[in-house]
């Protein structure tokens, strides 16, 4: 499952293939809708909850909000079905999605960070990162990333900066699953489930408030 980006996302693989899918781009519904998609993949694969062996989270880099939805609900989902519970970054299995989809070669990825910025990672191929997560202005990276086809909702806003635009703009969850499975297949270790937010939430303690405590 994955919330880090408007996509929620959730998928059911078999250690082989993707077994059943369904997602749906919202950015503001993420703690309501992510419960009944995971339902209905369930229900679509023929199957229960209490029969999934190992869970794959997305763990950003994303807001605050909405990747929280996802990471606290494969950790509720793993301790109460005592299973393993796997991060990935987002940004990873949109780039595992891109490869998939047909891109080769040098890439990168970039979803919308707000704050008209974009959360990005280089790629040499759809399963090699060889720089970021980071977060920065679209402008200020523009000439870094000339010349390269960049995927990702990221890309789409910012056309100006980003020329080579291509899809798929939002993160699979079947695409996470996929390359976690085969990462896992081959002894590698995953991620902790642990969020990536590469920035300060914008909810802050304020900084010398006044203290008003009763004489």
């Amino acid at each position: 499952m994955d919330t880090a980006t408007p996509a929620v996302t959730v998928a059911l693989h078999d250690g082989t293939s993707v077994v059943a899918e369904s997602g749906q781009v919202d950015a503001r519904r993420h703690g309501e809708l992510l419960l009944p998609t995971v339902d209905r993949v369930l229900a679509e694969a023929g199957t229960t909850l209490d029969a999934v062996t190992g869970i794959v989270v997305g763990v950003g880099p994303g807001p605050y909000t909405g990747l929280r939805v996802g990471l606290v609900t494969a950790a509720t989902f793993a301790s109460a079905l005592s299973v393993p519970v796997h991060g990935l970054c987002t940004l990873d299995g949109l780039a595992y999605a891109a490869g998939e989809a047909g891109i080769t070669g040098p890439f990168a990825v970039a979803t919308d960070a707000r704050r008209k910025e974009v959360y990005w990672a280089r790629y040499t191929d759809s399963r090699t990162r060889t720089g970021g997560p980071s977060v920065d202005r679209p402008a200020d990276i523009a000439e870094e990333l000339a010349g390269l086809p960049v995927v990702g909702a990221g890309a789409v806003l910012y056309p100006d900066s980003f020329p080579d635009a291509r899809g798929p703009e939002h993160v699979s969850a079947g695409a996470l699953a996929a390359l976690a499975a085969e990462r896992l297949a081959a002894g590698e270790k995953l991620l902790d489930p642990q969020p990536l937010y590469l920035r300060r939430p914008d909810a802050q303690v304020p900084k010398n408030y006044k203290v008003v405590t009763p004489k």
